[in-house]
């Protein structure tokens, strides 16, 4: 029976993975190499400084205190969690979570071509951005804290996480340092990689393991997850109002339909890293079940 669970739960985890990394390729085909995708991705952007002035301060603070030097802090901290609950393993593959999901992103970004379609030619110069490092150091970081968090403080940490990484992406866009496209691409990599995370947690599982129905965290992911698909209904809602427009000049758009573009998107971005971390919570006991005495 164990032998049968842990199989259909390595089944699920190579389904998240897939899925994912298709998402990441759709996203990828229509936001950079569509005309309306950079359409739209140019239009949150440049609403984005609707009300710019106000949030400026607390957009630099955050994102400015993501460094390599935090990240590494980070890492040691979500290490020493899980060294300190004797799980070895859990301590090894959290911090691959987080270096693998961050070396695919600085890959991604370098390899990947954008192609100028004239649609944003002050940015045209800049090349491509997709995903974001900023956000993808976010999202790795509260994932990687939701698998090495006690049973206890998971659902805490999974809002919190979320709530942090739903932060910075929005920040990133608020900032004007990235496109939306490129927080949703940076989540759906670190998606991709917490399911590969949970794959490696299977192959290592001890056998004293214990699965407790009553640890999984059903209706915390349930509200994550519903707000997150919320809110993606909301920005799909906004973007596929702003099509219609999509003849219209960046520059030509009215400050309402800047402002839909922004807010849609921003709906969007929180909306993916909410399904995301759902996604973990609601296999975690699984990965990270009791032992036995």
């Amino acid at each position: 029976m164990r032998e049968t669970a842990r199989g259909w739960t390595a089944v699920w985890l190579v389904v998240l993975a897939l899925l994912q990394t298709a998402a990441f390729v759709l996203v990828w085909r229509f936001a950079v190499h569509t005309e309306l995708g950079q359409w739209l991705d140019t239009v949150a952007l440049t609403g984005n400084q609707i009300g710019q002035d106000r949030i400026d301060g607390p957009v630099d603070t955050l994102l400015n205190a993501m460094s390599v030097v935090s990240l590494l802090a980070a890492t040691a901290v979500i290490g020493f969690i899980a060294l300190i609950r004797g799980r070895k393993a859990l301590a090894v593959t959290a911090t691959l979570l987080i270096a693998g999901a961050n070396v695919t992103t600085q890959l991604l970004k370098h390899f990947l071509v954008r192609p100028d379609f004239g649609i944003d030619p002050e940015r045209a110069a800049a090349g491509n951005s997709l995903p974001s490092g900023h956000t993808s150091v976010a999202a790795s970081v509260a994932v990687a804290l939701i698998l090495v968090l006690p049973r206890k403080l998971r659902a805490a940490g999974a809002f919190l996480g979320a709530g942090y990484a739903a932060a910075a992406g929005v920040a990133t866009l608020s900032a004007g340092w990235h496109r939306p496209s490129d927080a949703v691409a940076a989540y759906l990599v670190v998606g991709a990689w917490a399911a590969v995370a949970g794959l490696v947690l299977l192959v290592f599982q001890r056998e004293q393991a214990v699965v407790e129905p009553g640890d999984a965290h059903r209706v915390t992911a349930a509200v994550l997850g519903g707000a997150g698909a919320v809110a993606l209904l909301a920005s799909a809602l906004a973007l596929s109002w702003l099509v219609d427009r999509s003849t219209i000049p960046v520059e030509a758009l009215s400050r309402r339909q800047l402002f839909v573009g922004y807010a849609g998107s921003a709906a969007g971005i929180a909306g993916t890293i909410a399904v995301v971390a759902a996604l973990v919570l609601v296999v975690v006991h699984r990965l990270v079940p009791r032992w036995k005495g």
